[in-house]
């Protein structure tokens, strides 16, 4: 069983850049890819990528590429969330999520999820 805890939420302004930090409990934690997800207010929960157990791997969403950077350090069972050039659509709960199976666009596929963070991007 893997627990996620997430952290580095904030209210920025369009243009800057934040740092969300997903940490897990549990061990084989490399066994898990991590998906990241968001959701905004009134609409649906958004796939915004996933980085592989390894770390080898990274998939991201159209609008985030070349923005938001993935990463993970497996030693410390944490997994990052690096966001860039930010914009006010942007603004969502983001979770993470781990996937025992393999990595994928439905949230179904993961079973653990972190708490969520909140990032307002103001413009």
């Amino acid at each position: 069983q893997v627990q996620l805890v997430e952290s580095g939420g904030g209210l920025v302004q369009a243009g800057g850049s934040l740092r969300l930090s997903c940490e897990a409990s549990g061990r084989t934690f490399t066994n898990y890819d991590i998906g990241w997800f968001r959701q905004a207010p009134g609409k649906e929960r958004e796939f915004v990528g996933y980085i592989t157990g390894s770390g080898r791997f990274t998939y991201y969403t159209d609008s985030v590429k070349g923005r938001f950077t993935f990463s993970r350090d497996n030693a410390k069972k944490m997994v990052y969330l690096e966001m860039n050039s930010l914009k006010p659509e942007d603004t969502a709960v983001y979770y993470c999520a781990a996937s025992i199976t393999a990595a994928s666009r439905r949230g179904d596929a993961y079973s653990y999820w972190g708490q969520g963070s909140q990032v307002t991007v103001s413009s």
